[in-house]
This record gives C-alpha cells, sequence and structure tokens, in this order.
C-alpha cells in the first residue's frame, strides 16, 4: 500500500466555508466572554449576526456581504457600516458612539434609532435625496435621535 505524500488541496468553497464557521465561533466566544470591548468582523463573509447581540465597544462589518443587522442590536461604540450592501437597519438600533453608512445603498431609517455621536451617509440614496435637516427630522419623528453631526 502506498503512502499518499501530498494531500489534495482544499477548494475554494470548503475554505470559504471553515472561515465561516471560524467567524460564527468567535461571535460566539464573544457573547460567551460577556460582549465586552470591540468585534472585528472587518472584511469577513459574515452575512448574519445573531438576535440580541450586544456589543460593548465598536462593532466594525467594513467590507462584509452583510445585508441585513440582527433585531435589538445595541452597540456601545462605533457601529462601521462603511461599504456593505446594508439597506434597512433594524427597529430600536442604539449606537453609543458614531454610526458610519458610507457607501451602502441605505434608503431609509428605522423606527427609535438612537446614535450617541454622529451619523455618515455619504454616498448613499438617502443623502442624495434628503438634506440632512430633514434626516435629523424624520429621525425625531420615529422616536430617535442622533447626538452629534449627520454628514452627508
Amino acid at each position: 500500500m502506498k503512502k499518499q505524500i501530498l494531500k489534495p488541496r482544499k477548494t475554494g468553497e470548503e475554505r470559504r466555508r471553515n472561515h465561516r464557521v471560524s467567524i460564527q465561533k468567535r461571535i460566539k466566544k464573544y457573547i460567551k466572554d460577556g460582549g465586552k470591548g470591540d468585534l472585528d468582523l472587518w472584511g469577513t463573509p459574515i452575512e448574519k449576526l445573531p438576535d440580541n447581540l450586544q456589543v460593548g465597544g465598536d462593532l466594525d462589518l467594513m467590507g462584509t456581504p452583510i445585508k441585513k443587522l440582527s433585531d435589538n442590536l445595541q452597540v456601545g461604540g462605533y457601529l462601521l457600516l462603511t461599504n456593505t450592501l446594508i439597506e434597512k437597519l433594524p427597529d430600536n438600533l442604539k449606537v453609543g458612539g458614531s454610526l458610519s453608512l458610507i457607501n451602502t445603498p441605505i434608503k431609509e431609517l428605522p423606527d427609535n434609532l438612537q446614535v450617541g455621536d454622529s451619523l455618515y451617509l455619504p454616498s448613499t440614496p438617502l443623502s442624495k435625496t434628503h438634506p440632512k435637516e430633514e434626516i435629523r427630522s424624520i429621525i425625531e419623528e420615529r422616536g430617535g435621535y442622533v447626538k452629534g453631526s449627520i454628514l452627508l
């Protein structure tokens, strides 16, 4: 019987699946450890977050294929969604720092959106259809607030 010297390489799909599994394990560990500190998922293949996720620090999802955020998401620091496919945010989203939606297809803002610092909307459909004063009014009419600036 011959020994197999070389193992066949994993396919691209196997590598992507393994990467997604490792990301999910990292998120589960983060939750198990109490959701303290930052959760950096920048550039990962993450497409979904668990419901009721609470992030004590920043949540970086820039450059990911995520299209939807989980219900009841709370972020103590910044929520970075730049260059994602996010079209809609969940109602009751709470962000302690800034919320960056730069270069996303976001078209509307949710009810009860709370942003403790600034809201960044350059290169979005919202920034092309509404001035910042109108965006602030829409947020406030829906029971939310932005404590800092709204940047278009």
